[in-house]
């Protein structure tokens, strides 16, 4: 699979600046058809915690967006974006668009972060969740569950996925536990792993980026640093299944 993860400076709930810098910056990299692309967290928008001007109801413009984006560039596309449940609530969700512009999956993120006060604006979701793409399982997780190391086995215990997407909004001053705990993922869960992380700056924040893939030994295969861009891996489920069976660790999960 031919990975990309897109990061780029979110202009503060501003989707049309955010979806004209999207198409810019994806054409300039032209993806392969077929490749997987990923956005941060709330890609058209930043963190923010408006939630009553920025969640959308489904068919809303952020995913007739993305949906026009995966059928004209011919990718699997994964963004995030604040979207209302069937009960009106605002929730954080990961979207995932096929190339034919169908909505494949969507994760309401699990553990909404009661320090950036977002528990008081966004419902939390209640499982993780899979898709299928090109032979790899994908989980999508959302920032702040990266600390909560439970979830992705949760996700592990019931979907065994080759591939976690996390998509973030990951402040500067801890950019370091981004990296470490992005690699620990990846190595406890026999996986790859794919942190998207935007730059710049909001009312509150600085974004320092560091998307980053890394592969199921936790070694880093690409690093966007702080430039503006993409970067790209191709990721090899052979090697993946061979290391897995030679060392079948996830086999000794405990079942509760």
């Amino acid at each position: 699979m031919n990975v990309i993860a897109l990061q780029h400076d979110i202009a503060w709930e501003d989707k049309p600046a955010n979806f004209a810098r999207v198409c810019k910056l994806l054409t300039e990299v032209a993806p392969a058809k077929g490749s997987l692309v990923v956005l941060p967290e709330m890609f058209a928008t930043g963190f923010s915690m408006n939630a009553d001007a920025i969640a959308e109801q489904y068919g809303g413009p952020t995913e007739q967006f993305l949906a026009d984006v995966a059928r004209e560039f011919g990718v699997c596309l994964v963004a995030g974006a604040a979207m209302r449940g069937r009960d009106g609530r605002p929730r954080n969700k990961a979207l995932v668009f096929s190339p034919a512009g169908e909505l494949l999956a969507y994760y309401a993120k699990m553990q909404p972060s009661t320090p950036g006060g977002e528990t008081e604006h966004y419902q939390a979701g209640q499982k993780p969740v899979a898709f299928r793409w090109e032979d790899y399982t994908v989980s999508p997780f959302i920032c702040y569950d990266l600390r909560f190391p439970e979830i992705f086995r949760a996700a592990v215990a019931a979907h065994r996925p080759e591939l976690f997407v996390l998509i973030a909004n990951w402040p500067e001053k801890r950019i370091q536990h981004w990296v470490r705990l992005l690699q620990a993922r990846a190595i406890e869960n026999q996986a790859y792993v794919v942190g998207v992380n935007r730059l710049g700056n909001d009312p509150y924040y600085t974004y320092p980026g560091r998307s980053l893939i890394v592969d199921p030994q936790g070694d880093i295969l690409a690093d966007a640093g702080d430039r503006e861009g993409c970067i790209r891996a191709r990721l090899d489920l052979a090697a993946l299944q061979k290391y897995r069976e030679g060392l079948p660790f996830l086999d000794d999960m405990r079942r509760r």
